[in-house]
């Protein structure tokens, strides 16, 4: 499990991380959501012990990281986004490096197990200098999951990966994510939709949104899509919907499809509806358009738009 009350990271003058909490409980996939520069590495680095805060507390597996460093990194699998291996060793022998480096028990077994977790075990003799880089990703994986961590803190974890192997990995972290807490970073929003239980999404070192993908969807005011299917071509029935008052967002999506949004708390179907119609046009379908979670993302780390006005507070 993972607690972050206040926590606090400056550089000079500038805050990388800013003030924020959260927690992330066993048997949950917590997706790390931002911008580059965000704060979202920084904020791994210090659940991991890689570097201290500022201020604030950070409590990972039930010790602080601060004062119960050595602790922390007992119980922690980290993944950095770009991932330090030695490049002149083996697959194996490197593996074994590490866990002769956390004196592991059975040490040679232990490796043999988390090779064929992460789809290594035929390259268990070649040498890391030699692989791809997604197949460098998967050394870094097997590395943070060689001692069995309570908690898997992952940057970016299917960077470099091709498709098959992007299902492969997902489906590890899946299998992990039953019985441990992991938090992972992605830059690739469908994947945090697809494995994430929570998301967080971090801007300007602040957290901006925290809930599961399916509430951010249904909390944002004024999110509300409508997608207008008419008869043929629309002509010029996209302008004529945007001159109605609480209408916003116009875009024509293809042959016969108009998509709008709804100012906050207005619902203009009918409005809508007798102007199509009136308009002589067959009016086939009108429905709600629920937001992606890219168009989430997009909506709340936007420069000119604050919390409170993201959420309609």
């Amino acid at each position: 499990m993972i607690r972050v009350n206040e926590l606090s990271k400056t550089y000079g003058l500038r805050k990388a991380v800013d003030n924020i909490s959260f927690e992330a409980r066993q048997g949950e996939i917590l997706g790390f959501l931002g911008p580059n520069g965000a704060g979202k590495t920084t904020t791994m680095r210090i659940l991991t012990g890689y570097m201290p805060p500022s201020s604030g507390e950070a409590i990972v597996a039930g010790y602080d990281v601060v004062n119960e460093s050595l602790e922390v990194r007992k119980r922690v699998g980290y993944l950095p986004e770009t991932v330090p291996l030695y490049t002149d060793m083996t697959v194996f022998d490197y593996l074994k490096f590490m866990a002769d480096l956390r004196h592991l028990p059975n040490s040679e077994e232990r490796v043999e197990e988390t090779l064929e977790m992460v789809g290594l075990l035929e390259r268990a003799e070649g040498y890391i200098g030699n692989l791809s880089k997604g197949m460098r990703q998967r050394v870094g994986l097997a590395q943070a999951l060689l001692h069995r961590p309570e908690v898997l803190i992952l940057d970016e974890p299917t960077i470099g990966l091709d498709p098959a192997q992007i299902i492969e990995v997902r489906n590890i972290i899946r299998e992990v994510g039953k019985e441990r807490t992991v938090m992972l970073s992605t830059h690739i929003l469908s994947e945090a939709q697809q494995l994430c239980d929570r998301i967080l999404i971090i801007n300007k070192g602040k957290i901006v949104a925290e809930d599961t993908p399916e509430n951010l969807q249904a909390r944002l005011t004024g999110a509300e899509r409508v997608l207008l299917r008419v008869r043929g071509e629309v002509s010029d029935l996209p302008e004529k919907i945007g001159r109605l008052n609480g209408v916003e967002n116009v875009q024509t999506k293809g042959e016969g499809i108009i998509e709008f949004q709804f100012a906050p708390g207005q619902d203009l179907r009918p409005e809508v509806a007798r102007l199509t119609i009136n308009e002589k046009h067959d009016l086939l379908e009108m429905r709600s358009v629920n937001l992606s979670l890219e168009e989430i993302f997009l909506q709340l780390t936007r420069e000119d738009v604050s919390l409170m006005e993201t959420q309609g507070e």
